[in-house]
């Protein structure tokens, strides 16, 4: 009996010691790394790898020392359907907590700086980000005519064209279309209501002496966008433009800006069959040109939509025009304008400056 209670003692205590050092063991788990020093491994972790797999690599890699540990630990913080697939620059002396918490992190996406400049349309936008490697070309032109998405998005249009904002931006390679252009309208948005909440007195004017909304001020910022290079002749070529459309004395109400002429032969995918001779230079038969719906020669008002992404600058000089009594100006191939009051001293200027002496 004597030999029996010792037994049982002897065993109750071991039980006890190495109860002892289980909870020891797994309460220092988490922060006790598998190697001490550590050394640089590299894991990749494929889309769609099961945990048990996960917890393969990192044991083969050294990078955890107990895999039934491991398992346990990730379970009990309920991050095992959390991690990231990925590849990883790790560290042996990692901790199973620093470890976890990385895997469940994830690594940051490669990203690609583009720069959308000012005043392209959207076919040459989509050129510049299939040549950076973030969207093929071709899906993005079908997504940006995607009338369906732009209902999703919340564009104020058929085509993304006038709402792709020209900036710089960190984009992920082989990303998708609706991504990227998510991304750019929503930065076009935030610069956009910006602006008419610092103009809600020229938005009300706008919206009750014009009938223009937002795309109608984005078609026409798109306009001076392309008209001009020259930052402070932005708001006086606003300013010319709104004085044809509100002018009474001016009749028709015909803006006559070749850029229209040139997009509308460039980028719709109906065109005019005179479009269809269009080679880059604008001649009489487009100059005329019924057919093209851009074309401001022969259609008053704004054409149906805008020709060119807009910067902030040309959307503030639509909101800011410079007013005057201009209603004419011509290129003195310089990069700057001549601007004139009357017909008569237009047709000077065109033969001043446009056909010589």
């Amino acid at each position: 009996m004597r030999q029996a209670a010792i037994v049982v003692t002897a065993t109750v205590v071991l039980l006890l010691i190495g109860t002892y050092a289980t909870y020891r063991y797994w309460l220092g788990f988490p922060d006790r790394p598998a190697e001490q020093p550590g050394r640089q491994v590299t894991v990749e972790i494929p889309h769609g790898a099961a945990f048990p797999a996960i917890v393969t690599r990192l044991v083969e890699k050294n990078l955890v020392s107990n895999a039934t540990a491991f398992r346990f630990y990730a379970y009990y913080r309920g991050l095992v359907a959390r991690m990231r697939a990925g590849t990883y620059a790790l560290n042996t002396s990692m901790t199973p907590r620093e470890l976890l918490d990385k895997l469940v992190k994830g690594v940051a996406a490669p990203t690609v700086t583009v720069t959308i400049p000012e005043g392209k349309n959207m076919l040459e936008v989509a050129r510049i980000l299939d040549k950076k490697g973030i969207v093929p070309y071709e899906k993005l032109v079908s997504a940006m005519r995607d009338v369906r998405l732009m209902r999703h998005l919340g564009v104020p249009g058929d085509t993304m064209e006038g709402f792709l904002f020209p900036d710089t931006y960190k984009l992920k390679p082989r990303d998708k279309a609706e991504a990227v252009l998510r991304r750019l309208f929503e930065r076009h948005q935030t610069v956009f209501v910006a602006l008419r909440k610092q103009h809600p007195r020229r938005t009300l004017w706008f919206r009750t002496q014009l009938g223009w909304g937002h795309r109608e001020i984005v078609t026409m910022a798109s306009i001076v966008e392309k008209e001009t290079g020259q930052a402070k002749e932005r708001p006086l070529i606003a300013g010319v433009f709104i004085n044809r459309l509100t002018f009474s004395r001016f009749r028709p109400k015909l803006l006559q800006t070749d850029p229209t002429i040139i997009y509308g032969c460039v980028v719709p995918v109906k065109k005019s069959e005179a479009c269809t001779k269009f080679d880059g230079r604008i001649r009489r038969i487009h100059l005329e040109d019924q057919q093209n719906l851009y074309n401001t020669y022969t259609h008053e008002g704004l054409p149906p939509g805008p020709i060119a992404n807009p910067g902030e600058a040309a959307l503030r000089a639509v909101f800011e025009p410079k007013k005057s009594r201009y209603l004419y100006f011509v290129s003195k191939n310089d990069g700057t304008h001549y601007f004139s009051k009357t017909e008569a001293e237009h047709d000077r200027a065109v033969n001043r400056y446009q056909r010589g002496p």
